[in-house]
C-alpha cells in the first residue's frame, strides 16, 4: 500500500463530501501501518483529525494544530482519568451537558461509555438511573462505574437497598418499579438498548421497558436513549420532548468475506469452513450460532476437529466445570479446545467467567453465542462468523444482522474487524422505530395525565379497564393495588385475569398458605393452579415445570451434579435446568408474587401471606445473598464454601447485600484464600475476577502463593 498516493484519494474523498467512505479507508490505512510497525506521518495525522478521529493522533509526529484538537477534545471520565473524545462522542456529551433530552442511533463502536461517565464525573448529578437489557450487562456496567465512582455513590443493582445521598441506579427494566417511589428526584433516565421497548424486537419484555420509560421518566431531569442501527423514531407518549440523532461515525472497519456465495446449501463445506477460520485466524472470534440446536452442532463440530489445548487456565476451567456441573455437557468439553458458548439461560457468574476469559490474551479464543452476546455484553472480537441466517425460529431481521456483525473490531485494540457470513445475510433496510403505547399497560396509564399524548380509543381502553377492575375488586382495592406500585407484572391483561379467577372461585385459592409448608409435596395443587394462569408461558409440561420447582428447592442442599440426578427422572438436563431456574426466578416469581397481593385484596379477612415462598421462589431457593453475589460474579459453589467454613452466614436472615460485600471487603480475598480450606485453583481465579468488581485497592492472590 502506498501511503502517499492512499492519501490523496482520502482527501479527494473529504473534499467531495463523501466523509464516510473517506473514514473508512483511512481507518483501513491506519491498520496498515500497525500491522507494519509504521508511525504516522504529518499528512495521515492531518486526515485524522479532518474526519474527527482525534483519539488516533499520534502526537509526536503531528502538528501543532492537531495536537491543538487532541487536548480540546479531552474529557473527564472519572478518578480524574482523562481521554480524548471523537468529534461525535464530544457532540453528544455537550448535548447532555446542555440539558437536552436525546434518544441517539450510533454504531455498537462508537464508544458510549465514555459519554456516560464523563456526563457523571462532570455534572455530578445526585441520581442517575441506568436500564440496562440483561443482568450480565448491569454487571458490566456496574464494575466500570465502582472502579471510577463508588467513594461519590452507592452503587445499587438489586431490589430493597437503602438509598444514599447520591445514587447510580444499574438494573433491567423490570427491577424499576422497586424504586420508582423511592426515587423523590431523578436527574437523568439512562436507557441502553431503547429498542427493545418495541415489541417487534422483544415482544415479552417490552411492556415492562415501557413502564418504566414512562414511571421514571415522570421524574427525570433528563432522559437520554442509547441504540444502534435506527433510521428513525416516531413521536409518542414514551419519547415526549426528545430530540432524535442518528449519528454513522464509524470508529472500525468491517471487512466482510461473503463466503456464503461458495458454500451454497452444502452442510459439508460450511462445517469445514468454520473448522478452517477457526483454525486459522489470529485473534479472538465470536460465532454467532443463531439458534440453541446450531450451539450444539457447532460444539460438536469443534470437539471433534480441534485438539486439546495445554493451556493451565483452561484445563482448570474444565475440571472445575465438572465438579460443579457435571462431565458430559457441550461447555466442560469445549473450555480445554479454546472455545466458550454464550446464550441467556446461563448462569450469571458462569457467563461473566467466559467473557473475562475471553477478554484475556491466555484465555478462550472463541465464543459461539445466540444473540445474548449482542444483547447481554459489550464485548467485540478481531472476527465475526456468522453461521447462519436465524434468530430462534425466525429469520435474522437487517437490525439484528447490523448489531451482529458491528461486534467486529474495537477501538485502539484491532482496526479492522473481520467478517465471515457463512449463510446469505438479510436485505439491507431502514429501521423506524415505533413505541407506542400497548395494551398491556391499560393498567399503568392515568388517561387525565396523558390525555393529550393519547388517542380517543386508547383513553376509552384505559377508562374500560378501569371500570372492569374496580368492579371486580371494588374501586378502593383497585386504587390501592395501583398507588403501591407492588404488583410485579407489566401486563395489565395478566392482571385482570388473576383478579378475575381468585375473586370468582374463592374455593379453589383455599390452602394457598400450603406453598409456606416446608415439605414440597404439599406444593402441587397450588402450583399447578398458578401455572395455570398463563397458559403455554412456561416452556416445557406442567408435570415437568412442578418437578423442577419441587427438586429446586434443594438448591442450597446439594450440588447441581446432584439436582441432575434427580432431574433425571423427568428428562432434565443441564441446559434445560439454566432455563427453568431462569423462568421460575423471574416470570414465576412474578406472578407468584401478584397472585398474593390480589388475593390479600380480595380476601381481606384471610391472614394468607405466601410472601416467604414468593422470595424463596425469587432467589432460587438460595439465601437471597447468595443470590444476589452470583449477579456480582460469586457463583453459589464458592459462596457455600466460604459459608460452610463459617467465615460468613449466609443463612443469616438480616444479611443484606451492601453488608455482606463490605463484610467480604474487610475480610479480603487473602483472608477468604486462607479461611475457606477447600478453595481450587480456579475457585481463586474466579474469587479475583469478583474481589476486582467490588474493591478499589484489593491486593489479588494468586494459586501459587498459597500453595
Amino acid at each position: 500500500m502506498d501511503t502517499f498516493d492512499t492519501c490523496q484519494v482520502i482527501n479527494e474523498l473529504i473534499n467531495t463530501n463523501k466523509e464516510h467512505q473517506a473514514r473508512e479507508e483511512l481507518i483501513k490505512l491506519l491498520d496498515f501501518h500497525e500491522q507494519n510497525k509504521i508511525s504516522y506521518t504529518p499528512v495521515l495525522n492531518h486526515l485524522i483529525r479532518r474526519v474527527g478521529l482525534y483519539p488516533y493522533l499520534q502526537l509526536d509526529t503531528s502538528s501543532w494544530q492537531d495536537r491543538f484538537a487532541y487536548e480540546s477534545f479531552k474529557a473527564d471520565i472519572g478518578k480524574e482519568e482523562t481521554v480524548t473524545l471523537h468529534r461525535e462522542q464530544s457532540s453528544v456529551l455537550k448535548k447532555l451537558l446542555s440539558g437536552k433530552n436525546i434518544a441517539v442511533s450510533a454504531p455498537t463502536s462508537f464508544g458510549k461509555s465514555f459519554i456516560i461517565d464523563s456526563f457523571i464525573a462532570i455534572n455530578n448529578p445526585r441520581n442517575i438511573v441506568i436500564i440496562v437489557p440483561t443482568i450480565a450487562l448491569t454487571d458490566e456496567t456496574r464494575r466500570r462505574l465502582h472502579h471510577k465512582f463508588s467513594d461519590q455513590y452507592k452503587i445499587i443493582t438489586t431490589s430493597d437497598v437503602e438509598l444514599a445521598e447520591n445514587n447510580i441506579f444499574i438494573f433491567p427494566q423490570e427491577r424499576a418499579a422497586h424504586y420508582v417511589d423511592k426515587i423523590e428526584s431523578l436527574d437523568i433516565l439512562i436507557i441502553d438498548e431503547f429498542y427493545k421497548a418495541s415489541p417487534e424486537f422483544d415482544k415479552e419484555r417490552s411492556p415492562s421497558l415501557l413502564k418504566a420509560i414512562l414511571t421514571l421518566g415522570e421524574k427525570a431531569k433528563q432522559k437520554y436513549f442509547l441504540a444502534p442501527n435506527i433510521s428513525t423514531l416516531n413521536n409518542s407518549l414514551f419519547t415526549k420532548d426528545m430530540e432524535f440523532f442518528q449519528i454513522d461515525f464509524n470508529t472500525v472497519y468491517l471487512e466482510k468475506h461473503n463466503l456464503y456465495e461458495h458454500i451454497g446449501k452444502d452442510e459439508n463445506i460450511k462445517s469445514n469452513i468454520l473448522v478452517r477460520i477457526l483454525s486459522e485466524t489470529k485473534g479472538k472470534t465470536l460465532v454467532y450460532a443463531g439458534t440453541y440446536s446450531a450451539i450444539d452442532k457447532i460444539a460438536n463440530l469443534i470437539t471433534d476437529k480441534h485438539p486439546t489445548l495445554e493451556n493451565e487456565i483452561l484445563i482448570n476451567f474444565h475440571d472445575w466445570l465438572i465438579k460443579n456441573y457435571g462431565r458430559n455437557w457441550h461447555l466442560t468439553n469445549l473450555v480445554k479446545r479454546g472455545s466458550g458458548i454464550h446464550n441467556g439461560q446461563l448462569h450469571r457468574s458462569l457467563s461473566q467467567i467466559q467473557v473475562k476469559l475471553f477478554e484475556e490474551d491466555d484465555g478462550l479464543k472463541n465464543i459461539i453465542s445466540t444473540s445474548s452476546i449482542i444483547e447481554g455484553v459489550n464485548t467485540s472480537a478481531e472476527n465475526i462468523v456468522l453461521w447462519q441466517n436465524k434468530n430462534g425460529v425466525s429469520k435474522l431481521n437487517d437490525f439484528t444482522y447490523k448489531n451482529i456483525i458491528g461486534r467486529g473490531g474495537r477501538m485502539f485494540k484491532h482496526f479492522v474487524g473481520k467478517i465471515y457470513i457463512l449463510d446469505k445475510p438479510p436485505e439491507s433496510e431502514h429501521t423506524n422505530l415505533e413505541l407506542n403505547f400497548p395494551d398491556e399497560l391499560l393498567g399503568d396509564i392515568d388517561e387525565e395525565n396523558y390525555k393529550k399524548e393519547l388517542t380517543p380509543d386508547q383513553i376509552a381502553k384505559i377508562i374500560s379497564y378501569k371500570d372492569e377492575m374496580s368492579g371486580i375488586l371494588g374501586n378502593e382495592v383497585y386504587q390501592e393495588l395501583k398507588e403501591e406500585r407492588k404488583l410485579e407484572s407489566s401486563n395489565s391483561i395478566l392482571i385482570r385475569d388473576i383478579a378475575i379467577d381468585i375473586s370468582k372461585n374463592e374455593g379453589d385459592w383455599n390452602g394457598l398458605s400450603y406453598l409456606n409448608s416446608e415439605n414440597p409435596e404439599d406444593w402441587d395443587r397450588l402450583l399447578y393452579k398458578i401455572i395455570n394462569l398463563q397458559p403455554g408461558a412456561w416452556g416445557v409440561q406442567y408435570r415437568k415445570f412442578v418437578s423442577f420447582i419441587k427438586t429446586l428447592s434443594d438448591n442450597w442442599n446439594k450440588t447441581i451434579p446432584e439436582l441432575l440426578y434427580d432431574l433425571d427422572r423427568v428428562d432434565i438436563g443441564v441446559d434445560e435446568f439454566f432455563k427453568l431456574e431462569r423462568t421460575v426466578t423471574f416470570k414465576f416469581a412474578a406472578i407468584l408474587n401478584d397472585v398474593n397481593l390480589i388475593q390479600q385484596k380480595v380476601f381481606a379477612d384471610s391472614k394468607t401471606d405466601i410472601s416467604p415462598f414468593v422470595s424463596k421462589i425469587s432467589h432460587a431457593f438460595l439465601p437471597k445473598v447468595v443470590y444476589q453475589l452470583e449477579e456480582y460474579g460469586l457463583p453459589r459453589m464458592i459462596s457455600k464454601k466460604i459459608h460452610n467454613s463459617g467465615l460468613i452466614n449466609f443463612e443469616d436472615p438480616d444479611a443484606n447485600l451492601h453488608q455482606t460485600i463490605d463484610t467480604l471487603n474487610q475480610i479480603s480475598i487473602n483472608g477468604v484464600i486462607e479461611s475457606v480450606s477447600d478453595l481450587d485453583s480456579f475457585d481463586i481465579y474466579i474469587l479475583n475476577y469478583f474481589f476486582d468488581g467490588i474493591s478499589l485497592d484489593n491486593k489479588l492472590m494468586t494459586s501459587s502463593q498459597i500453595n
